[in-house]
């Protein structure tokens, strides 16, 4: 069965980590994803978390979001590199980047330019703020969306001043974003028959995700505050607590969660007591009945109570590290990571976070190695193995 892309093309001018989070999306699904980079790649290759990896051009956030797409490079300064863009493009179902506005459009391969070669064509701009509005050319990055969104302001324990998230957030949502973005205007096209232009910003895509949170605000006035471990649903046992060894997040968020908690730590006294007889008596008697639940916890380990609660059907889990995490059986699996052959043998990556019946994504090519499938490209392209070599003799690709 083929995949949900088969037949798609992709040029992807993509860099950092948002678009090529997005591309590798299509790319897992089966499109043609073919990543254009300058000569000597793109400066994410080389990111310094380690040095052996960044030294050949292959740093493991770098290949965590460039499986599956082939490599070409151009020189995209040169007339020629333009032109042969303008020839990719003839064949391109989708166009990706995520320059600073106007950076293609002055490279003379906007969406303007680009869709009178190809009406069909899907162009999807991400960038910090979109193509309009007075920042619109505000350079971005996911530190800067996180300060701006208000992710950090309700991020961390009160007092102990805003938190950033632990990975790229924004990043990721923002190329989550764009990636659904691009499967419903292909999916559109099927029956308009158009192409169209897709603007995608982080800081709407940032707001988008924080929905619950922004809505909040937007329709009760209600100010929203740093709640440290505890849920989003204010619940008092659906927050961290101290264990023999550590901690446990307890993420009991219901009454029929919060009776079988009591029985499975055999302190009847939450269920009896008449401090702890509702939700809003719970949260004004939350100090209480938190010392009552962790004099239980306490006595044991947080793997002794994970377990235990999962039995009993209180929903609890242990504090991991990324470490402990990869190596849970439950994504082993369903082949959540999935092994590909590297420079030096198999690596381990990860693929799509959802199971499709059939032709689901999967990584069937390894990250590319700068300019790797440049000659190929070119050739798809229906260009001859002397202008190849003279384009190479002249360092446009």
């Amino acid at each position: 069965m083929s995949k949900p892309f088969h037949g798609i093309t992709v040029l992807d001018f993509t860099q950092v980590f948002a678009g090529p989070f997005a591309s590798f999306q299509i790319a897992l699904l089966g499109a043609d994803v073919i990543k254009v980079e300058r000569p000597g790649g793109e400066d994410m290759r080389r990111t310094p978390l380690n040095k052996e990896w960044a030294d050949r051009g292959l740093a493991p956030s770098w290949m965590a979001v460039n499986a599956n797409k082939r490599n070409l490079t151009l020189d995209l300064k040169t007339p020629e590199a333009i032109e042969i863009v303008k020839r990719l493009v003839k064949n391109a179902d989708v166009v990706m980047e995520n320059f600073r506005p106007g950076v293609m459009d002055r490279l003379g391969i906007g969406y303007k330019a680009l869709s009178k070669i190809n009406p069909k064509l899907i162009y999807c701009a991400v960038s910090g703020f979109g193509q309009t509005g007075p920042e619109k050319n505000t350079p971005s990055y996911d530190g800067k969306i996180q300060a701006l969104s208000g992710i950090m302001s309700i991020t961390g324990h009160e007092g102990m001043g805003p938190l950033r998230a632990g990975f790229a957030v924004c990043d990721a949502l923002s190329g989550m974003t764009a990636a659904f973005a691009v499967s419903s205007a292909i999916y559109q096209r099927t029956h308009s028959g158009r192409g169209q232009f897709i603007d995608v910003a982080m800081f709407d895509s940032t707001l988008s995700f924080l929905s619950p949170t922004v809505c909040d605000y937007t329709v009760t006035g209600h100010q929203q505050r740093q709640f440290g471990n505890q849920a989003i649903s204010r619940k008092p046992t659906a927050n961290l607590f101290k264990v023999k060894d550590g901690f446990l997040l307890l993420a009991v968020n219901n009454e029929g969660q919060y009776i079988k908690l009591a029985k499975a730590l055999n302190r009847p006294e939450l269920i009896d007591d008449p401090r702890f007889a509702d939700w809003p008596l719970r949260i004004e008697n939350e100090s209480a009945m938190r010392a009552i639940i962790e004099s239980a916890l306490i006595e044991n380990t947080a793997e002794y109570w994970e377990a235990l609660l999962a039995e009993a059907g209180a929903p609890a889990a242990r504090i991991r590290t990324i470490e402990e995490a990869v190596d849970h059986p439950q994504l082993a699996h369903r082949d959540v990571l999935q092994s590909v052959e590297g420079p030096d043998g198999p690596i381990t990556l990860i693929g799509s976070g959802f199971k499709m019946a059939h032709g689901g994504g999967t990584i069937d090519r390894p990250p590319a190695t700068i300019s790797q499938h440049t000659d190929e490209v070119l050739a798809d392209a229906g260009y001859q193995a002397g202008e190849i070599a003279k384009f190479h003799e002249a360092g446009i690709v």
